[in-house]
């Protein structure tokens, strides 16, 4: 079983982890996953990581595939891959219009489309082909790789529904999501099928103080699922009407009303909190519903982070 951690954990420079990171495996770990929101980027925690540890796999969860030319993507993937050969999964994903064009100016393409036409490009490009053409969403003149990895990276998309998830079945490696509930294990791992690894973020707090870990997830739920590709896969999950009120408030500029608004049962279903073993005892039900990597997010709340890591390793 593997059992992954998302770095940089919040507030925690990333110099601090190394040492957290040199006892991951022996704790347990299996996987170390970046992300990249507006902290640090996804590839920087990883080469790190490489140098500090030589067992974990390293994953991206996930590089926008619009805030960086596919050439560059390419090279800065081939790094990572030629500094941990056979154990660097790259893993790209469309983000949001937020991110991509509120704060990087750059115009946000059909996300399906440039998702699908960078992955292609990325195989081209790892296997050392010289990628020269015209794709539905950019074109390419005689790019290749200097050095094209000697094991080139496993890929894998984020996908959140049904169109991204076949996408992945059929062209990628498997798939990351989020914000889901280990219940919503299930319908989407019907849409990937059985074959391709599944991975997912979850969403973790540590603590047995009930209230604070629901005020956390109030705020995030808040933020993050009244982004458009976020709100659809809720719809699609089923919890649509359940957030009803929470858009209508957060559309209005109401962002108290927003939070507030957030049920209860919404909370209980897409954070994990209680005592570290309550919290190991949910992520395992991720797993029996047909998760193959949980990558644990460990959320604030006051205490030391780096020991909240190592109390949830399995």
């Amino acid at each position: 079983m593997r059992w992954g951690l998302t770095v940089p954990l919040t507030g925690v420079p990333i110099r601090d982890h190394k040492p957290l990171i040199t006892e991951l495996a022996s704790l347990g770990y299996t996987d170390l996953w970046s992300a990249e929101v507006a902290g640090a980027d996804a590839f920087t925690p990883l080469v790190l990581a490489s140098e500090w540890e030589q067992e974990l796999r390293l994953g991206t969860a996930v590089v926008p595939v619009h805030t960086r030319g596919p050439a560059a993507l390419a090279m800065s993937a081939a790094a990572l891959a030629d500094l941990a050969p056979g154990r660097f999964v790259l893993g790209i994903g469309a983000s949001s219009e937020t991110i991509v064009t509120g704060w990087n100016g750059i115009a946000y393409d059909p996300p399906f489309a440039r998702t699908r036409d960078v992955l292609r490009f990325l195989r081209q490009a790892f296997a050392g082909e010289k990628v020269d053409g015209e794709f539905d969403s950019f074109t390419i003149k005689r790019f290749r790789l200097e050095k094209a990895p000697d094991v080139p990276p496993a890929i894998m998309l984020a996908a959140l529904r049904p169109q991204m998830l076949k996408l992945a079945a059929r062209e990628a490696d498997g798939a990351i999501t989020n914000w889901l509930s280990a219940a919503d294990v299930r319908q989407v791992r019907a849409e990937l099928g059985d074959e391709k690894e599944l991975a997912a973020r979850i969403f973790v707090c540590v603590t047995e103080d009930a209230e604070m870990a629901r005020n956390i997830g109030r705020f995030l739920i808040a933020t993050y699922l009244t982004v458009p590709g976020y709100a659809a896969f809720h719809d699609w999950l089923g919890r649509g009407e359940a957030m009803k009120t929470m858009r209508d408030a957060w559309a209005a500029g109401d962002r108290n009303a927003a939070m507030a608004a957030v049920p209860i049962e919404v909370i209980d279903d897409l954070v994990v909190h209680g005592s570290a073993a309550d919290c190991r005892a949910q992520i395992n039900e991720y797993v029996a519903n047909g998760l193959d990597t949980p990558i644990l997010a460990t959320l604030p709340t006051g205490a030391d982070l780096l020991e909240t890591a190592r109390s949830l390793a399995p």
